[in-house]
């Protein structure tokens, strides 16, 4: 009975986790479209979602934590409660980063319209689709897939890249644009970061599923 309780409880700390993961993604939609529609509106919910995030992050953590010490688990439990607390890390740092981008976007509202020469619907597009995998990997227990999100992560990088390289371009272009250029280029990394924290989840999807840590097998691209 006791063992059954305790997996029970670990059903509950995933399902807890998957809400937490869906507050995050809601936070990166809400945020990139706050930014592409310029909505003051949008930019508001993105802070409700991240105090939300932040209540659930501190209510996951000390579930996961009480786990730890009141079961002293073995093996793949010990290392998906572990996966858990890190996973959990990463939602809420991607709840930062989405009210990052919700900061830039109030900011753009007090300035002149400017259309910058990046895409930040496919970025956040991307980024998204790298959330939504890596979570599907942790709900099927799936290392192939969490090993594909890890891959995606040089093609984000890219286009953060590029979205740096034009917007210094805009800038020399056109000096007028510096501010609205210098927002874009901190929009961009936000969502670089954003899907640094996906690869971060895959990764741990990985160390729970095979025991295996692979934060540095990733050759980095320096083009």
């Amino acid at each position: 009975m006791p063992r059954i309780h305790f997996h029970q409880q670990l059903a509950e700390l995933k399902d807890k986790l998957m809400a937490m993961a869906a507050l995050a993604q809601q936070a990166v939609d809400s945020a990139v479209d706050a930014f592409l529609q310029r909505d003051k509106a949008l930019c508001k919910y993105v802070k409700q979602n991240e105090t939300a995030i932040n209540t659930a992050q501190r209510e996951l953590d000390e579930m996961a934590y009480e786990l730890l010490a009141k079961e002293q688990p073995m093996a793949i439990d010990l290392r998906f409660i572990l996966a858990v607390i890190k996973i959990n890390g990463d939602l809420e740092r991607i709840g930062d980063q989405s009210m990052g981008i919700a900061r830039r976007t109030k900011e753009f509202l007090n300035l002149e319209e400017v259309d910058l020469p990046v895409d930040f619907a496919a970025m956040g597009e991307y980024a998204g689709r790298m959330i939504r995998s890596a979570v599907q990997a942790l709900l099927d227990g799936d290392a192939r897939l969490a090993e594909s999100v890890r891959e995606m992560d040089d093609e984000i990088d890219r286009m953060n890249r590029r979205a740096h390289t034009d917007l210094l371009q805009l800038i020399e272009d056109k000096p007028e644009c510096t501010q609205q250029a210098m927002k874009g280029i901190l929009v961009a990394k936000n969502l670089e970061r954003i899907a640094d924290h996906a690869s971060n989840i895959a990764t741990d999807v990985i160390f729970w599923i095979r025991g295996a840590d692979v934060r540095h097998q990733l050759s980095v691209s320096m083009d």
